[in-house]
């Protein structure tokens, strides 16, 4: 009989605002591939195209619980949640984002005590609780996943103490705790208190047979002259959206022939669209909105040089899809991904003059390029999904003994 795995998220391709959703699939598929069963509990009813696991979600109308829908989503905030609440007219709804995720971890209690399973798996804050209370009802062994803090949602400031409090109270009374990063471990041991021994470092990865050469939809702006540089995530604080605009800015003072591709959408949007009118760079800074899957692809394949310039990113998987197609990568010192990627260039995130040397020398240096696209690229090739899934299957192996 396999190892069945009850797994809580609140994201999932096709229906993913950022890289959680991606790892979630990645990760799940290739637990799945090494025999592990699971059934992967979603707050709000959608449709993946997947064979590979069973899904449940709660918003189903036999659930004897209060709400029947939910309105928790990718990166949802205390304010983007009441916005919503009173959108749809509330009622059948938390009050609050925090009422929300209660109840969603009282839907989670009745799935898990209709169904049969070994181990729990919960990803991030939002689902924590409800991991918190399939444990209690069903006894078996709990692992949270800890893909981001609110230490880096915040930027290091502004913590919320009742998004804290959760993370905490996850990480204590779950039977391990994954971290994506020694980045991440060591704040989740340093800032929760959380012993050392319990927890694991799990690397996120990528799989290259996801991933095709696609014709470009820039190649009128590579025939004239124009180098690409991107920045692909969500526009906000902890992605340091400003210091690549601001990077961009002292780059085009000695390579005017840059051109810089925000791909993205996010809280800080109008803040960044008005910095670039008052740096007089807005004819140089093109804002596309958020790509995804092949339009996202073509432009990677288009760029001369990716940037994350995050402010805190416990891993980050753009720098793996962007080596992938082809394109080399500068990345801040403050991030997870940083501890598998050695063919790259590095620069702390506040230091936008480093950076602007090092994208200019790339976009100067032909030669340069392409070592770091070859060997990143051949780099990339080790940190594979399958590579984390053996690891969190030693975990789960060896909370249920039987299975190892």
């Amino acid at each position: 009989m396999a190892l069945t795995v009850l797994m809580f998220g609140w994201e999932f391709p096709p229906r993913s605002s950022g890289g959680l959703g991606v790892a979630c699939f990645g990760l799940t598929r290739a637990l799945a591939n090494k025999g592990v069963r699971m059934r992967f509990v979603l707050p709000k009813r959608m449709a993946p195209d997947v064979s590979f696991m069973d899904f449940s979600f709660a918003d189903v109308p036999d659930i004897a619980v209060t709400g029947v829908n939910s309105l928790l989503y990718p990166y949802v905030t205390e304010g983007s949640y009441l916005s919503s609440y009173y959108a749809v007219g509330g009622s059948i709804y938390g009050g609050s984002l925090f009422e929300e995720v209660l109840l969603y971890a009282a839907k989670a209690a009745e799935i898990a005590w209709r169904s049969r399973f070994d181990v729990i798996h919960a990803h991030d804050w939002l689902s924590f609780l409800a991991g918190l209370e399939a444990k209690r009802v069903s006894g078996k062994p709990l692992v949270v996943h800890v893909h981001a803090t609110e230490f880096d949602r915040s930027g290091g400031t502004n913590v919320n103490p009742r998004v804290y409090e959760i993370e905490r109270r996850g990480m204590q009374e779950a039977d391990r705790v994954i971290t994506v990063s020694q980045l991440t471990k060591q704040i989740v041991i340093e800032k929760y208190g959380i012993a050392p021994e319990k927890v694991e470092v799990v690397h996120n990865g990528i799989e290259r047979t996801d991933f095709r050469p696609l014709p470009s939809d820039l190649d009128a702006l590579k025939r004239n002259g124009k180098k690409i540089v991107l920045f692909h995530g969500r526009i906000t604080l902890q992605k340091g959206p400003d210091y690549f605009v601001r990077t961009a800015k002292r780059v085009l003072e000695y390579y005017p022939d840059a051109v810089f591709i925000v791909s993205g959408i996010g809280d800080m949007l109008p803040q960044m669209l008005c910095e670039t009118v008052a740096l007089g760079i807005s004819d140089k800074v093109f804002f596309v909105g958020a790509l995804w899957d092949e339009e996202r692809d073509r432009v990677y394949q288009a760029a001369d040089v990716v940037v994350m310039p995050s402010v805190s990113e416990p891993f980050g998987i753009v720098p793996l899809e962007a080596l992938v197609n082809g394109a080399p990568v500068l990345i801040s010192k403050q991030s997870g991904v940083s501890e598998v990627l050695s063919h790259a260039l590095k620069s702390d995130f506040w230091d936008t003059d480093e950076m602007a040397n090092k994208i200019v020398g790339l976009l100067k240096n032909e030669s340069l390029k392409n070592t770091l696209r070859s060997n990143g690229g051949r780099e990339v090739g080790a940190v594979t999904w399958s590579k984390a899934a053996q690891k969190v299957l030693g975990i789960y192996q060896s909370l249920v003994p039987r299975f190892a």
